[in-house]
């Protein structure tokens, strides 16, 4: 079977560091911003032309913080996809931002270039939470953020929230919910906090400043949060994902697809050709070596590939079924699972499919293996015992 392609972009720079994040981004490295995105037009041009014609519905450019960029260095950007790639012309093209950073009049300029779907870093309609975080916005930017978007042509939102933060009541989880209903999203995404190595914030937790996350009440959570989104006409398709009919995030279901997306920028993540990867995490590195870059590469291989693993058919088929089964209305479709890997999805874990179906955690039929409601918030450990 031939899929067409996502293209996923990581531009790693933020104004601030915040407390709970792991990600490669960087701070105070604005002068690097202009170098970097004739770094990575080249990474672009390289992947693009070790395999030509690929066919490409969704690019999602994430961080860091996108939304540093100027529309001008993104309409550079994706002049390259269109010129290197075949971007189908209903693509899904997604960018982060940060809410400071949005006017009406960046948001119509992005627009204009080709952006049109937007996810803007909410986190939480709670100003002390987002003081713990180092935020550098408050509510009132949330606020104008999205009415600047609306302004400048988004029909296509998407808003961000944490839960299980420190010292967060359920009602003041309510708030936020209610708050980023009243902002009428096409889609949002609700992450439980995780506390990362590295981090500042976990080591609050470990040295006490801060109490840890209570489970039990972040399951709550979840479950106040799957009740208000439903009421509100916002359908679960991912378990932590919920949108308006038709507007779920085509390329996040491209993850969880476990279909094919190159990764450029440092940092980044891609698995294409049967091979899973990642680039070097430095901006600076990376905008010298591509500078530096005269030969050809074996796709999808460029300068800035650091690790690389070629995925076996065990390991495609583990990561499909930990993938898959996080869509909660789509699943696993046993037609499609048999057409890729030439054998029922039964037959591959039988018994513990049946463990798990006989628990109640996983609905069975002649169509489809997929995780039943109760069976999302121990989604972790089904997934563990399928890997």
């Amino acid at each position: 079977m031939i899929f067409p392609s996502s293209l996923y972009l990581h531009i790693p720079f933020c104004r601030i560091k915040c407390t709970y994040c792991a990600f490669n981004t960087y701070v105070n490295l604005d002068n690097l911003i202009e170098p970097f995105v004739r770094a990575l037009i080249k990474e672009i041009q390289i992947v693009g032309r070790s395999k030509p014609q690929q066919k490409l519905h969704t690019v999602y450019i994430g961080g860091g913080t996108p939304s540093l960029l100027t529309a001008s260095q993104l309409d550079r950007i994706l002049t390259t996809i269109r010129h290197e790639f075949d971007l189908l012309a209903d693509s899904e093209i997604s960018m982060e931002s940060n809410p400071s950073d949005l006017t009406s009049e960046y948001m119509a300029a992005v627009k204009a270039v080709g952006i049109n779907r937007l996810s803007i870093g909410m986190q939480s309609a709670n100003d002390t939470e987002l003081k713990l975080f180092e935020r550098r916005h408050d509510l009132d930017a949330v606020l104008r953020a999205v009415e600047s978007a609306r302004e400048g042509g988004f029909d296509n939102l998407n808003l961000d929230l944490i839960y299980g933060i420190p010292q967060q009541t359920l009602a003041d989880w309510e708030k936020s919910l209610q708050v980023l209903l009243s902002l009428t999203p096409e889609h949002v995404s609700l992450y439980a906090l995780g506390l990362e190595d590295g981090t500042p914030l976990k080591t609050w937790v470990d040295t006490g400043k801060y109490p840890a996350p209570d489970d039990d009440l972040a399951a709550d959570m979840y479950d106040l949060a799957t009740d208000m989104l439903g009421s509100a006409g916002l359908a679960q398709y991912e378990i932590s994902n919920w949108a308006k009919p038709g507007l779920e995030c085509r390329h996040n279901l491209q993850y969880w697809r476990n279909l094919p997306y190159p990764g450029v920028g440092p940092g980044a993540h891609g698995y294409a050709d049967g091979v899973r990867y990642s680039t070097i995490l430095s901006p600076q590195r990376y905008i010298k070596l591509m500078n530096e870059a005269h030969r050809e590469f074996v796709f999808p291989h460029t300068p800035a590939t650091e690790q690389a693993t070629v995925v076996d058919r065990e390991s495609e088929i583990a990561e499909t079924l930990i993938m898959g089964l996080r869509l909660t209305q789509e699943g696993i479709r046993r037609d499609s699972f048999r057409e890729r890997f030439g054998e029922d999805l039964l037959d591959v874990h039988p018994e513990t499919i049946a463990r798990y179906e006989k628990n109640g955690l996983l609905y069975v039929d002649n169509n489809v293996v997929r995780i039943t409601e109760r069976g999302r918030l121990l989604s972790n450990m089904v997934f563990r015992d399928l890997v």
